[in-house]
């Protein structure tokens, strides 16, 4: 009788060792590490020590404690730089979201073509400097081709950037022209994840397009809509550029908003303490506008299941 011999189990290929993986990740991470580390971490902290220094780039800095936060609380320029902008941002966001929900909204439910979503966003390719010219040009009150359009229309020229009135309500339209494309792509993108049975279904029981929209919509684009808000409202807080180029904060620091005075301090009249001071100061607001967003809006959360 003959005993078959058992051959011996074949050997698997031994998998690739943790270690490996790790330092192909680390590769991979250290280039966006270390910008992260050189043009992000390191400015702050070197932002939030110089806000307790009196420094002018001409002398070293000298330690003077909280007096930049003393003089900040007592600066009526700072307050009125934050209520400008807070003024801008409202209408900025309040505006600029209500149109790209619009928009992203007819560009789900009416059309998907390329071609539209390209022409859609090209403002935003555009850079805020040129944009500010251009609409500088377009709104000057002697030769602006705005302001002959509204003549010829048989009303009085309006100085757009040159009024109290108008300037920040003007300065933030310009915004909204800019940044309305980019945002309703990005909530176009939201609404492409909201399976589109759920509107089958719901045309099926007869609910009408408005019904489907704050049943349907708005609540399954809800994370989605968090998220472009709340890096919304920190850009807007963030606005400078626009500014610079079209009114320079005036007329008489009605457009003189938080960024624009913190650059004044800093290059124009050499307070780098103070403007970090300030710098500092808006860094906070931002980050517990931000918390109390995520946490309202409930944007880690999602009504899909």
């Amino acid at each position: 009788m003959t005993i078959a011999s058992s051959s011996p189990p074949t050997r698997r290929p031994r998998a690739r060792e943790d270690g490996g993986d790790g330092r192909l990740a680390a590769v991979f991470i250290a280039p966006a590490l270390l910008g992260f580390l050189v043009f992000l971490l390191w400015p702050t902290l070197r932002g939030i020590y110089l806000s307790f220094t009196r420094f002018n780039l001409l002398t070293p800095a000298k330690w003077v404690g909280l007096d930049n936060y003393d003089r900040m609380v007592h600066d009526p320029i700072f307050w009125s730089s934050l209520k400008v902008t807070v003024e801008y941002v409202l209408i900025n966001i309040g505006i600029q979201t209500v149109t790209a929900l619009a928009v992203a909204v007819l560009l789900q439910r009416l059309t998907q073509s390329a071609l539209l979503r390209g022409i859609v966003l090209t403002p935003y390719l555009m850079s805020n400097v040129v944009a500010g010219i251009v609409w500088l040009w377009i709104l000057d009150t002697q030769l602006g081709i705005g302001n002959e359009i509204i003549g010829g229309l048989g009303f009085d020229h309006i100085p757009f950037l040159a009024d109290k009135t108008w300037a920040i309500p003007t300065i933030a339209l310009i915004n909204v022209w800019r940044h309305v494309g980019y945002t309703a792509l990005l909530l176009f993108a939201g609404l492409q994840a909201i399976p589109g049975d759920m509107y089958e279904a719901a045309k099926v029981d007869g609910a009408s397009e408005w019904r489907m929209f704050w049943r349907i919509t708005m609540p399954l684009l809800r994370p989605v809509l968090a998220v472009v808000l709340i890096m919304t409202v920190i850009g807007s807080f963030q606005v400078f550029d626009t500014v610079a180029v079209t009114t320079a904060g005036g007329p008489a620091n009605a457009t003189n908003v938080l960024q624009y005075y913190i650059y004044g301090s800093a290059f124009g009249r050499f307070q780098f303490g103070y403007a970090s001071a300030m710098s500092v100061a808006l860094l906070l607001v931002l980050s517990a506008i931000t918390f109390l967003q995520y946490r309202l809006t409930r944007a880690g959360q999602t009504d899909l299941g």
